[in-house]
């Protein structure tokens, strides 16, 4: 069985998403969408997808499921839309804008019988799959402290900078990340409070949205975790210096560190700079950590091969349509705290908000 996969995007992610699918055995990249249309155009070029569309209804013809690597307010009209035509779901984070869009996605994907899947590359990345692996066969005792930072000086496209498209700034961006990380470390566990502080230190001229976090997830106490533990979630648009991507993993008896960028990257000088396919290097010139296999090493490869392993058996997938609404609503708690400088508790009563407004209004 060949699964017939369609791209709904055509910058960073979509690359990602392009360079996985033509690495994923029982795969074909046939379709992309984008209404811009140069960026479409370059795409089909560099791809050589066999159809583009200004309009991403029309190929769904063409198609048996999709990746969304669109802005994030277009998340949920594209699954509700490919839902309605019967086409498995790949959502890059974050799910959706709103809670009660995630709860349409939802519902709209189990009513079609068709896969919603929640697309968070950090949980298939070789290096930190192998962190919680030790950590599951209890290399570190009782694990008690999840840390997962990723920080650099700011997103590659504008609309990340648009809080009405993004839906909240950093911690939108990358905090849901960090958050779904530490959440797959400690199983999924209940989560008792969440304490978070958020602030725009460096770019106030281009955003009404965070440009540094950092939040305290408290899991209650589970069967493998029986006192609970931290998740630390740090995240920075205000970082200068490069792109910076680790966890930390602490138990009673041991500890282990990995490092995303440098541990699987060159160290080069080069006076003159230069080609750099990745997102986050502001600069070439001088010394560098230079990217090496960054796709498979950030696990874009290993989560859409999950995806089409779901769709050829049916099983669902490892990060769900659940854990993508329950990662936002972490992020809706966090953005309340930084707000009232109190520890929140979950549910969020208010689900029609966007994240980013429950830190700017009451």
């Amino acid at each position: 069985m060949t699964v017939r996969i369609g791209i709904v995007g055509s910058r960073f992610i979509a690359n990602a998403h392009a360079q996985a699918i033509r690495q994923t055995p029982g795969a074909e990249l046939v379709a992309a969408a984008s209404p811009n249309p140069d960026h479409i155009w370059e795409f089909h070029r560099h791809w050589e997808v066999p159809h583009v569309f200004a309009d991403y209804h029309d190929m769904f013809d063409l198609v048996d499921a999709i990746t969304v690597a669109c802005p994030n307010d277009l998340h949920a009209p594209v699954t509700l839309a490919a839902a309605a035509a019967g086409k498995h779901v790949f959502v890059d984070k974050p799910l959706a804008v709103t809670l009660d869009e995630c709860d349409a996605m939802i519902e709209a994907c189990a009513r079609a019988g068709v896969v919603l899947m929640y697309g968070e590359n950090l949980c298939f990345a070789p290096k930190y799959v192998r962190a919680r692996q030790l950590a599951d066969e209890g290399a570190f005792g009782e694990v008690y402290y999840v840390r997962q930072l990723e920080c650099h000086y700011g997103p590659h496209a504008d609309w990340f900078w648009d809080i009405d498209r993004s839906g909240g700034g950093v911690l939108m961006d990358m905090g849901c990340h960090s958050i779904a990380y530490c959440r797959w470390v400690f199983g999924n566990a209940p989560i008792e409070s969440v304490y978070a502080d958020a602030a725009t230190f460096v770019h106030q001229a281009r955003t009404r949205g965070d440009d540094h976090s950092t939040v305290v997830i408290r899991f209650a106490p589970s069967e493998k975790h029986p006192r609970g533990g931290l998740g630390i979630a740090e995240n920075s648009w205000a970082r200068a210096g490069g792109f910076d991507n680790r966890t930390e993993i602490y138990g009673s008896q041991g500890l282990t560190v990995a490092d995303m960028g440098r541990g699987a990257a060159l160290q080069t000088f080069s006076a003159p700079g230069y080609a750099y396919s990745g997102e986050k290097a502001p600069w070439t010139r001088g010394w560098t950590w230079t990217g090496f296999e960054e796709g498979w090493s950030y696990g874009f490869p290993q989560e859409i091969a999950h995806f089409v392993e779901c769709i050829e058996t049916g099983k669902p997938p490892m990060l769900t349509g659940e854990d993508g609404r329950a990662v936002l609503e972490i992020i809706c708690a966090a953005y309340l705290s930084a707000r009232t400088g109190q520890r929140q508790s979950l549910p969020i009563a208010d689900k029609k908000r966007k994240p980013v407004d429950f830190w700017l209004s009451d």
